[in-house]
Formats: C-alpha cells, structure tokens, sequence
C-alpha cells in the first residue's frame, strides 16, 4: 500500500474554540472556504464522530465531490476526517494548539494511500510532486480563508 501526506501550519490570531466551531460548521463551510463549491450534510446531530457530508471543490481544475466521515474528534483539541474515491482512501487530520489565550496554531495533514482497487493514478496525480504542490497550495488556502473569515470577525 502506498501512502503519501502533506502537512500544513497556520496561526490565526482568535482563541482555539473560535477556530474549532468555524472548522467544524459544516453548513458555513461555503462561506468560509472559498475551494468549496457545495456542502450536503448527510447526518444529524453536533459534530463529531460519525459526521457525514457531501464536499464539492474545485480541484485540478475540475469541481469534485467527495463524501467524508469523521473517525475521531476531541473538541477542541482537533479531529480526523476519512473518504474513499477511485481505489484511494483520504485521511485529513486537523489538530489546534493554543499558543495562548488568543492564538491557535491550527496544523492539518492530508494523507492518501491506494486501497489497491480503482484507478492507481489517480492517487500517483493527487500525491505525486505536482499533485502535492497543488494539494499543500489547496490546505494553504483553506487555512487562509479561515484565518481571514475569523481574525476580520475579531476586529
């Protein structure tokens, strides 16, 4: 089995609770993330282990639905979210560090691994040194979409 991961560091200048409940707001995530297109919650109740959706995104160039589950959540310290697609299986592993009363380091590692069925390049484009760049570029964004929507809320 092949596994790749890319990891990306962001402060943001708000407490780790207010980084928590706009990371984990499903529902606002279009708003927030400008790479998302359309989310479809698909479970009910708060967020947290077993949560489902529905994420469009654009992503080379090609919008791009995934459906997602959470696998593990400690409020507020981070979460891990998991999806299949074409013979791949994606795990995204947000953590959020308080560096203080009002500043969270917020660190997300996106991994992919072949599951040996389906499309093997599809995991060799998504991972591979071009794929990896465009990926840490696509975390970079989302963190900086957050960043923004959240310190602008603070001023």
């Amino acid at each position: 089995m092949t596994s790749k991961s890319v990891t990306v560091e962001r402060r943001i200048a708000v407490p780790r609770e207010t980084v928590w409940a706009a990371l984990t707001d499903l529902v606002g995530m279009e708003r927030v993330l400008s790479g998302v297109t359309k989310v479809e919650v698909l479970s009910d109740g708060a967020f947290g282990v077993g949560t489902r959706w529905r994420e469009t995104r654009r992503m080379f160039g090609k919008d791009a639905t995934e459906e997602m589950w959470v696998t593990r959540c400690e409020a507020p310290e981070g979460y891990v979210v998991e999806a299949e697609s074409h013979g791949s299986h994606y795990v995204s592993e947000w953590e959020l560090r308080a560096d203080g009363p009002e500043t969270t380091t917020v660190r997300m590692t996106f991994g992919a691994s072949s599951t040996g069925g389906g499309i093997m390049n599809v995991l060799a484009k998504v991972m591979g040194p071009v794929g990896a760049r465009a990926v840490r570029k696509a975390i970079e964004k989302d963190l900086d979409d957050v960043a923004a929507a959240l310190e602008g809320r603070a001023r």
